[in-house]
């Protein structure tokens, strides 16, 4: 099984430590996070403004629709970044508990 980096953002030649894996997936988390939210609220905002312009009801259906798919694949993305962050945070803990076996 591949690495997670070997196939995100085109750094496979680049080692980073799990600090900053942590930072990194944090960061796209919380990007993420806050694009399902917005997308979110503007597929409501279409949603009521079918009702409240009916005559451009199907124009403000497809801007729903297309913005509720954005959100969801936004919230998968936000979940997929939360997996690696708690990987990250793994890989730190593991690596500070075989340091301190190897220095007593």
């Amino acid at each position: 099984m591949k690495h997670h980096h070997q196939h995100h953002h085109g750094h496979q030649h680049h080692h980073h430590s799990p600090q900053q894996d942590l930072k990194h997936h944090k960061h796209l988390e919380h990007l993420a996070e806050a694009t399902a939210l917005a997308a979110s609220a503007y597929a409501l905002h279409e949603k009521h403004q079918i009702k409240k312009d009916p005559q451009h009801a199907h124009r403000h259906k497809i801007a729903e629709e297309v913005a509720a798919t954005v959100a969801l694949g936004a919230a998968g993305f936000a979940l997929h970044e939360h997996h690696l962050v708690k990987e990250a945070k793994h890989q730190i803990k593991v690596e500070r508990h075989h340091h301190h076996r190897h220095h007593y």
